[in-house]
């Protein structure tokens, strides 16, 4: 069948197109109602586990002693491949390590790790006896995850003593004992697995030792869930500072992520895929950890960086090593790349023999960096769209399913299954290639996020501008030749290197500087990471000392939020652009700091107050 012939047949009969990709999984009870439309859940009656069909089926199918997870540390010189029997004693014994601590079907695990298998062992252990993981980057500082911990309310916190990034070590215990001391939730234990480069100081009788415990658990089966169970919650940045935690549930989730693999990335069984991301993030989820293992290829888990360790070749030098047939990462990467690399010296000094298609994703692949990429590798290089809501790609060149026209500055077409409109203001819709909100009609495909947790009010709230569709959140436009292109967010929420982030947060942070009188975050274009934040502050009259005060701010996001969400700019103003209705510009700071055009609108409080911003961000 051609694509166009698939995707016809996933929009005119998707009950019957998403049975069939189900059938591709070991179900222990096989849905026999394909989507309940009063309570928007995929395969209702259905009964599955995620674990099972990720590791224990291959095993079953001979298949145990093929590799399914490949590690990389190139900071700290380990590497280590694990078969489908490998992966399969180790998940059954840290899913023991759990049940000893009371961990039972139904509650919550947060996961608090870096880059090491142990975290891969941990989040699938939790699906195999049926536990709710919380993945939470361990980047995030103490209040953020502190956050989390009380909003999922974990009875064990998995972690480990610390963490690496280029040229230093990131201790993750006192960031663990200071957000459970922050929380008002207090989980049973924590479990901390000891990374020989630093110890962390384990405190009696709360604290496990990792290696401990896990020596002295008895390996546990599989137990069966319901398919619309939840697999995981993963928290994502929200408008008002206040974290989102998306639910996924087993059964769709398992369908779409083994159907994507094939159709989208055309990979198959026995394959090498790796995805250059974060157990972290949505990606990390679904294409290190779980999309790749329910198709039955290798995943690669890389802890290192796409620059710095050792150099920017890293990434072509692991590609040939493990015979990779597709690698994702971000454009982020792909810049740092380019600017450590111009000439691609390093590119043209691997073979990349294995490599059939690159993809990226996370922030807008700009032109000039997709194309410039495509021609070093003279390989076919895939932008493509989507969410942590959605959970798996809904804009995309479906490699697998034979489309192999890219037009630069678009993310694709739509993938089977999901159905785009854009529309203006007052709902109506737009033409081709004219610019509006872009929706996704209702309902969802399978995988799709189906409500928040704690929160089904603000989950609710996301269809309610447009009945019967799904706002993204980014304004876009669909060209005549069905080319969909995203054009940028239409809310607060920026995207720093393929990290969304609040820019209403941070101002938060911001204001509660002793000398801020006001402010306001914006994000600001970045050729490296996407988009960075860019503050503009108003401070107390007479108070002049700008330069510690933009040290402190900066020290108190990165210690609040992240490093991540530090500021490239911070420019100190005598007052911000308002609405006589005292409504803050921020479209209008965004154009100034992106160079735009600036249109003066008619409701400004006091026209003089653009010359002066303009002034200071010019200088």
């Amino acid at each position: 069948m051609t694509f166009a012939e698939i995707a016809a047949r996933a929009e005119n009969d998707p009950d019957a197109f998403w049975m069939d990709a189900a059938r591709g999984l070991d179900w222990a009870k096989f849905p026999q109602t394909p989507h309940d439309r009063d309570g928007d859940v995929w395969f209702p009656d259905g009964e599955i586990n995620t674990c099972h069909n990720a590791v224990d089926r291959h095993v079953a199918a001979g298949r145990g002693d093929t590799a399914a997870l490949i590690y990389e540390s190139p900071i700290t010189g380990a590497t280590a491949t694990y078969s489908f029997a490998d992966l399969q004693e180790r998940v059954a014994r840290t899913a023991g390590m759990l049940v000893a601590e009371g961990v039972e079907r139904g509650d919550r695990v947060v996961i608090y790790m870096p880059m090491i298998p142990e975290a891969v062992f941990a989040m699938l252990a939790c699906a195999r006896i049926g536990a709710v993981h919380s993945v939470v980057f361990g980047g995030f500082a103490a209040p953020e995850l502190a956050k989390r911990i009380d909003d999922c309310q974990p009875k064990l916190v998995l972690s480990a003593s610390c963490g690496f990034e280029p040229g230093r070590t990131i201790a993750y215990k006192p960031l663990l004992d200071n957000a459970l001391s922050r929380a008002t939730h207090k989980p049973v234990a924590t479990i901390v697995f000891q990374r020989e480069e630093l110890a962390a100081d384990l405190m009696p009788g709360r604290d496990r030792d990792w290696a401990a415990a896990y020596d002295a658990a008895d390996p546990v089966d599989c137990v069966t869930v319901k398919a619309s169970d939840p697999l995981y919650i993963l928290y994502t940045s929200g408008t008002t500072g206040t974290p989102k935690g998306v639910v996924r549930d087993n059964g769709g989730h398992a369908t779409v992520l083994h159907w994507s693999m094939g159709a989208i990335y055309g990979v198959d069984t026995g394959d090498v895929y790796w995805a250059a991301s974060d157990i972290g993030w949505v990606v990390g989820h679904s294409y290190i950890v779980y999309g790749p293992l329910l198709k039955g290829c290798a995943t690669v888990l890389f802890e290192g960086k796409p620059i710095g360790t050792p150099d920017a070749g890293i990434f072509w030098q692991l590609v040939d090593k493990h015979d990779v047939k597709v690698l994702f990462t971000a454009p982020t990467a792909i810049r740092a790349i380019r600017r450590a690399d111009p000439e691609g010296e390093f590119i043209d000094a691997a073979s990349l023999d294995s490599l059939q298609a690159l993809f990226l994703a996370g922030e807008r692949a700009d032109p000039d960096t997709l194309l410039w990429i495509a021609e070093k590798l003279g390989k076919p290089v895939i932008d493509h769209w989507w969410q942590t809501e959605l959970g798996w790609p809904a804009i995309a060149t479906c490699y697998g399913l034979g489309q192999t026209h890219i037009r630069a500055g678009s993310a694709g077409h739509a993938v089977p299954g999901y159905r785009f409109k854009v529309k203006d203001a007052g709902g109506q819709d737009m033409p081709a290639g004219a610019v509006g909100t872009l929706l996704i009609e209702q309902p969802l495909p399978p995988g799709a996020f189906r409500t928040l947790w704690n929160n089904p009010e603000r989950f609710a709230a996301g269809f309610m501008d447009y009945p019967g569709h799904y706002t993204t959140g980014d304004a876009g436009k669909i060209d005549e030749d069905g080319f969909i292109h995203i054009m940028g967010r239409t809310d607060d929420i920026i995207n720093v290197a393929g990290h969304r982030l609040s820019t209403g947060q941070m101002e938060e942070v911001v204001a509660n500087h002793p000398q801020v009188v006001e402010c306001a975050v914006v994000g600001a274009a970045d050729e490296l990471k996407g988009e960075m934040a860019v503050a503009f502050v108003v401070t107390k009259p007479g108070f002049a000392d700008h330069e510690e005060a933009k040290y402190e701010i900066v020290t108190s996001i990165r210690g609040d939020i992240g490093p991540i969400a530090a500021p490239r700019a911070i420019y100190f103003v005598d007052g911000l652009p308002k609405t006589r209705s005292g409504k803050i510009l921020r479209n209008l700071l965004r154009d100034i700091v992106n160079g735009a055009d600036v249109v003066v609108p008619q409701t400004i409080e006091d026209p003089a107050v653009i010359t002066h911003v303009q002034e200071r961000a010019a200088g």
